[in-house]
């Protein structure tokens, strides 16, 4: 989708909750040389992990008196304000980073006025690496202020001729070429997570998540299941406690709302998640796959981590970064076929 633009990699968060280095490490064997993350700590952790070779970004930028260590790891810093371009030229020059212009979101990056101030009085020469912004409504084509960023974007990089420029993040790819410029950075879309609410995924499902089965009883009809008395039994049924709960990130907002999937039947989610337990009626689940020690798909192909994010009343980016320590994680390389002789 990006072609010809570069197509970086953002693995901030820990990769999206889904674990930096592994992911790293396998975009970098696959021909990624760029990598953003949001914090110093980050890009340390990184670049311990994944060696040089590769540019890895700063989106959060400089602290006051953090800029030496950006250098002694090869760092590059996004600089989102003149105090932060202060901090950077204090180092000396010939040392790159990537200037952000704000165009619309109001969060980071130099205001419209930072910016022509910058221009008309440039600070001691930055070997910028790429001139930035970012878009607040990717997700929504039809919002009228994709465009008028992109006409700002466009304005502002035309006055850093020769930087190569980037707007846009993972849906911004797909509002098409004119978004696109010399570089992209995909997050969420690397995971699977859909760049285009409202029309089908573009993308593969990759995460798979499971818990165990830790018990099953029988519950007679107009019995309450788990805190609160939340969830009364409408008849007989078979439940089935289950090793996950909101400290593993299996969020609160799911209870009564969320779903599993047993041997490929739909298990739904009964009353509250707790801290460490969630409980799902499995009563239409043949016993021989319902059992302590089998597992329950909370995420795959059955229910997919945007499915989830509906059903929490959040979205799918929430869902895997909020996938806490006690995971076990394993990571499969993809399959390789042999093309057709």
């Amino acid at each position: 989708m990006a072609d010809p633009a570069l197509c970086a990699a953002v693995v901030k968060a820990n990769g999206y909750g889904l674990g930096a280095v592994p992911v790293a490490r396998a975009l970098a064997a696959g021909g990624c040389r760029m990598f953003f993350v949001a914090t110093l700590d980050e890009g340390i952790g990184l670049r311990q992990a994944i060696g040089e070779g590769s540019e890895i970004a700063v989106l959060n930028g400089p602290f006051a008196r953090t800029a030496a260590e950006f250098l002694a790891h090869g760092l590059i810093p996004v600089l989102n304000h003149p105090g932060q371009i202060e901090e950077w030229t204090g180092q000396g020059t010939g040392h790159p980073a990537i200037l952000h212009v704000d165009t619309g979101m109001a969060r980071l990056g130099l205001t419209a006025r930072e910016f022509a101030a910058l221009i008309d009085n440039p600070p001691p020469p930055i070997p910028w690496r790429a001139v930035i912004s970012h878009l607040a409504c990717a997700d929504d084509p039809g919002h009228p202020l994709n465009e008028s960023q992109r006409a700002r974007f466009t304005a502002a990089a035309a006055r850093l001729p020769g930087i190569a420029a980037s707007l846009s993040a993972s849906s911004g790819i797909f509002l098409g070429p004119a978004y696109r410029f010399d570089l992209v950075r995909a997050g969420a879309a690397l995971y699977g997570v859909n760049p285009v609410p409202g029309r089908p995924n573009p993308l593969r499902q990759i995460v798979r998540l499971t818990a165990k089965i830790l018990q099953i009883r029988e519950i007679d009809s107009g019995e309450s299941v788990g805190y609160g008395a939340a969830h009364v039994m409408a008849g007989p049924g078979l439940v089935a406690t289950v090793a996950v709960g909101y400290a593993d990130g299996w969020l609160r907002s799911l209870s009564r709302r969320g779903c599993g999937y047993v041997g490929g039947v739909r298990v739904p989610l009964l009353g509250r998640v707790s801290m460490d337990l969630a409980t799902f009626d499995v009563s239409a689940v043949d016993p021989a796959q319902a059992r302590p020690g089998a597992t329950v798909e909370l995420l795959g192909p059955h229910y997919g981590v945007d499915d989830a994010a509906a059903d929490a009343g959040t979205i799918g980016y929430e869902i895997l970064t909020a996938l806490g320590a006690r995971h076990h994680r394993v990571y499969h390389e993809p399959a390789t076929t042999n093309p057709p002789e």
